[in-house]
């Protein structure tokens, strides 16, 4: 059994201890918008935030993140509103298929917060999620319009 605090709510999970953490939040909480894309944290489309960090949750397991502070992308709004990122995919028309989206906001969110204003070459270093559609301008465009609304 696993305790995990996801989006502000106490889940007790039944699960082994070196269960992927993405396997606890879709199958055993039920929250499906972090997405399963590559099962090797290469792809980022399982980022949700540990503590604020971005984190590859299809390769963490819930042993590492007991008593840690969970964020899905279900929890990234607040209050009815959406997150700054959230906003600026819709105004910047980021997503095509949309599955790689709530990873790639995930990251993005935690990029802005250690730095609010990034440079180009943070975004290269920090965002290495991969968008099939190639959307990687748009995201691009996006991130600095977020990070224009301080």
């Amino acid at each position: 059994m696993a305790r995990l605090t996801i989006n502000g709510t106490v889940h007790d999970v039944n699960v082994a201890p070196d269960t992927p953490l993405l396997w606890a939040i879709r199958e055993w909480v039920g929250l499906t918008g972090t997405k399963y894309g590559c099962g090797v944290a290469q792809c980022g489309a399982c980022t949700v935030h540990v503590d604020g960090e971005a984190t590859r949750s299809c390769q963490t397991p819930v042993s590492a993140v007991e008593g840690k502070k969970i964020t899905t992308i279900e929890g990234l709004a607040a209050n009815g509103t959406l997150h700054k990122v959230q906003q600026a995919w819709i105004d910047n028309d980021v997503p095509q298929c949309g599955y790689c989206q709530s990873g790639m906001i995930m990251a993005v969110a935690a990029l802005l917060k250690d730095k609010p204003k990034p440079s180009d070459a943070d975004i290269n270093d920090a965002i290495t999620n991969i968008c099939r559609c190639g959307t990687f301008q748009q995201v691009r465009e996006a991130i600095h319009a977020a990070a224009a609304k301080a």
